[in-house]
């Protein structure tokens, strides 16, 4: 079984205090990694590291910069987030390497994003565990601007074909109104009350945007709280499961 996982900035850093990991965090994510049997592809995101900086220098998914130092700042900062927890995995045996979307991605002017695979897909095929991560990406007209972590796990997904895909975030999944996690989402509208329907939510990255992009997918997707890592990659839906309904 092949599963893309995503690990949310906020879960493995302290999100508050610039370039902290969170190394407890960190260190049962990257046990929960290793005691799984499944072919994996993990995802972070940025959390205290590119998320700092990005917003020193104003760049989001489309607002971009020509200014090096932000490049180098923002790519800089990611990579060596990125070190962090490959480092963990391989210290628990877990045959992981980075893979770095700026050296391969780009943006045309309209925003579409083209993210080559056939390394991902190779890596995975020879037994590794690829470790991909938000990032910058050439931009059409823009510079650089940010690749998020959401984004890859969908562009990922079904390049490698995955059975299923997980959402580790801060949250126990999706909730409602009341604050209770939303069993099942099936299509936006099963969640837009709590949510809002507005696409300003989606630039920033938040749970609209994850839930959208979850919703494209045609493997089916959970969205659970780090308590819950191990039972989603035993095989359990913890949280909140999103599958479209077609």
């Amino acid at each position: 079984m092949t599963v893309v996982l995503k690990l949310g900035g906020s879960v493995v850093t302290e999100k508050e205090t610039p370039e902290t990991v969170d190394d407890e965090a960190l260190a049962a994510a990257a046990d929960a990694v290793a005691a799984s049997d499944h072919d994996v592809v993990v995802v972070h995101g940025g959390g205290s590291f590119g998320h700092h900086h990005a917003a020193e220098y104003g760049v989001s998914t489309t607002e971009g910069t020509h200014d090096v130092a932000g490049v180098q700042a923002i790519h800089g900062a990611m990579t060596r987030l990125n070190s962090r927890i490959v480092t963990a995995l391989t210290e628990r045996g877990v045959p992981a390497v980075p893979v770095h979307p700026l050296s391969a991605a780009d943006r045309r002017a309209d925003g579409t994003l083209t993210l080559p695979t056939g390394q991902v897909r190779t890596l995975l095929s020879e037994g590794f565990v690829p470790v991909l991560h938000g990032d910058l990406v050439a931009h059409a007209g823009e510079g650089a601007t940010v690749l998020s972590g959401d984004e890859l796990v969908v562009e990922l997904a079904p390049a490698v074909d995955a059975d299923r895909v997980g959402v580790c975030s801060t949250v126990p999944g999706v909730l409602d109104e009341d604050g209770a996690v939303i069993d099942r989402i099936e299509a936006f509208e099963d969640a837009a009350a709590a949510l809002g329907g507005s696409d300003a939510t989606d630039v920033s990255g938040g749970m609209a945007a994850k839930v959208r992009a979850l919703l494209e997918l045609e493997s089916p997707a959970s969205v659970f709280g780090p308590d819950a890592l191990s039972a989603f990659l035993d095989g359990d839906a913890p949280g909140t499961t999103i599958e479209a309904d077609r």
